[in-house]
């Protein structure tokens, strides 16, 4: 793997999982301003302690080696949530500065996965 790979693969994950990891915690704390904010979108504030439960768990696993059918599930739930929260914002009418964050990871998402190394690969089975 090229050095400027590993440079922008370990920018994007670390950037990936502070940026999940921060809103996955408050989320797990409930700040009104959050709960605000989701009911208004239209959804039940208990989403919030899903959400930033699996952030948080999505963070560490996509950190940690190995386990990298662990990661792929990680990545994909990031790309869920994020793509969910884009379209939310989107629909609910909010403006680029609301929308933006979520945009934002979700892209960290999408680079993070795409200049992972091999050894944090699936490797697919041939058939023989």
């Amino acid at each position: 793997m090229p050095k400027r790979n590993k440079i922008i693969y370990w920018v994007s994950t670390i950037w990936l999982a502070l940026g999940m990891a921060s809103t996955g915690i408050v989320q797990l704390f409930r700040v009104k301003e959050d709960v605000d904010f989701i009911i208004q979108m239209g959804y039940p504030d208990y989403f919030l302690t899903i959400i930033g439960t699996w952030k948080i768990l999505g963070a560490i696993a996509v950190l940690i080696p190995k386990f990298t059918l662990l990661k792929e599930w990680a990545y994909a739930g990031f790309f869920f949530i994020m793509s969910g929260a884009v379209f939310s914002h989107i629909a609910t009418g909010n403006s680029m500065n609301e929308i933006f964050p979520a945009v934002l990871l979700l892209a960290l998402t999408v680079i993070s996965w795409y200049f992972r190394p091999a050894n944090r690969k699936i490797i697919p089975l041939v058939n023989a």
